[in-house]
C-alpha cells in the first residue's frame, strides 16, 4: 500500500493550486458580500455593520470587550461602527450590571428583523453551495476554515461543534 502522504497526493498544495484557493476565497467572499451590500448602504452601513449585527444577534448581552476582540477591531474603531447601529435603533447598549464600566450590546427588534433577513439571503446561497458540493466535501471545507484560523481558542471554539446531520 503507498504512502498517503506521497507527492502525488500531496498535488493540492503546490503553489499554482494555493494561490487557486487564495482568489476562490476572495470571489466568494466578494460575491457573498455583493448579496447584501446594496441593502446595507442604503442604510449607509458596511460588511463591519453586518458582522456586529450578526455577533450582537448571537450572543445577546455581549461586552464591548468580547466584541472588539472577535471582530479584531479597537474599541475606538468599534465605537465608531456601533454609533449608526445604536442611532438607528437596531443595537442598545446598557451599562453592566455587576461592573458598571461593561457596556453591554443586544439588538432591538428592528436589528434583529434586519440581521435575520441580511443572514437569511447568505444562508441561502450558502446552503445552495453545500448542497452541490455534498456532505463530505462540506466537512472538509469546514475543516480548512478552521485551519486558517489563527486563534488557538477560535479553532476549538469550533472543532467543539458538531455540525447536525439531517437525513
Amino acid at each position: 500500500m503507498s504512502d498517503p502522504s506521497s507527492t502525488a497526493t500531496l498535488l493540492f498544495l503546490r503553489e499554482e493550486e494555493l494561490r487557486q484557493g487564495m482568489e476562490l476565497l476572495f470571489c466568494a467572499d466578494r460575491d457573498l458580500a455583493s448579496l447584501v451590500d446594496s441593502q446595507l448602504a442604503e442604510m449607509n452601513l458596511d460588511q463591519v455593520h453586518l458582522r456586529i449585527l450578526q455577533l450582537v444577534g448571537k450572543t445577546p448581552q455581549i461586552t464591548v470587550t468580547s466584541l472588539s476582540d472577535q471582530l479584531r477591531l479597537t474599541k475606538q474603531s468599534l465605537g465608531r461602527a456601533l454609533e449608526p447601529l445604536i442611532s438607528n435603533d437596531l443595537v442598545t447598549q446598557r451599562v453592566g450590571s455587576r461592573d458598571r464600566r461593561q457596556r453591554l450590546l443586544s439588538l432591538t427588534e428592528t436589528g434583529a428583523t434586519l440581521e435575520r433577513r441580511l443572514s437569511q439571503r447568505l444562508m441561502t446561497r450558502l446552503a445552495k453551495a453545500y448542497r452541490e458540493a455534498g456532505s463530505q466535501a462540506v466537512e472538509g471545507f469546514r475543516r480548512v476554515l478552521i485551519g486558517l484560523l489563527e486563534s488557538i481558542e477560535e479553532r476549538q471554539r469550533f472543532e467543539r461543534r458538531t455540525p447536525t446531520t439531517r437525513s
